[in-house]
């Protein structure tokens, strides 16, 4: 679904990415793990096309009619509702009328469909905008630290959804660096420090090369071990 060979890329004099190669296959859950300034967003921005790399080659097998994409809490309208602005984006992908108001009940924000955006905390202001990025179901779904400002039980509401979307067939692609919400959620993984990508593959497998299960899976140890950086 998804293929990056030898990208590189540069922000003036500061190289961003290096030398960076992964795949994601269809339908599974792929996280990009690091800490902030790794170069995550950046390898989304590549991908969805609002980045050109300077060297290398990216694949996206994805028309940009099938990509869902959740950056951050842009592109949401402050002084229109939670049910306006998604009634706003399901006229103009055609959708069932009552189609809305479903995604507000999958996110958890049913009761709060009628209240104004700039009236919501920021997490619930995340669930929106996790609401319109998988308001049309999309066939590839990426995701900027979806559940970076959520309380827990959030999280884990959230990270359900995820699974439910990917049971009926969504590719997803969320950068974190929750490390324990990447283990128990990502198929594979990629490990990103500096631009460079440290290691990849099945997060239990990756703990496992590394020694790190003798008492919990743990890849902040993991990484650790990998950057000399405590996460």
């Amino acid at each position: 679904m998804i293929k990056m060979e030898n990208i590189e890329k540069k922000f003036g004099k500061q190289t961003v990415l290096s030398d960076v190669n992964f795949n994601v296959k269809e339908g599974e859950i792929f996280g990009l793990l690091g800490p902030s300034g790794a170069g995550k967003t950046t390898i989304i921005n590549i991908l969805t096309n609002q980045v050109k790399e300077d060297s290398g080659k990216k694949e996206v097998l994805a028309h940009p009619s099938e990509m869902g994409i959740m950056l951050d809490i842009g592109g949401l309208y402050p002084h229109l509702t939670c049910i306006e602005n998604l009634n706003l984006y399901a006229r103009i992908y055609g959708l069932p009328k009552n189609k809305p108001m479903q995604v507000l009940e999958t996110v958890g924000l049913a009761d709060s469909a009628k209240k104004t955006v700039d009236k919501l905390s920021r997490g619930m202001t995340q669930r929106l905008a996790l609401a319109r990025a998988i308001l049309y179901e999309p066939k590839l779904l990426f995701l900027d630290e979806p559940t970076s400002a959520l309380d827990p039980g959030t999280s884990k509401g959230v990270c359900r959804l995820l699974q439910e979307l990917r049971e009926q067939g969504a590719t997803i692609f969320l950068t974190t660096h929750n490390m324990d919400e990447a283990l128990k959620l990502c198929d594979r993984i990629a490990l990103l420090h500096n631009g460079k990508i440290v290691e990849q593959g099945n997060p239990n497998e990756i703990c496992k090369r590394y020694d790190a299960v003798h008492t919990v899976p743990n890849l902040e140890a993991v990484f650790l071990q990998l950057t000399g950086v405590q996460l």
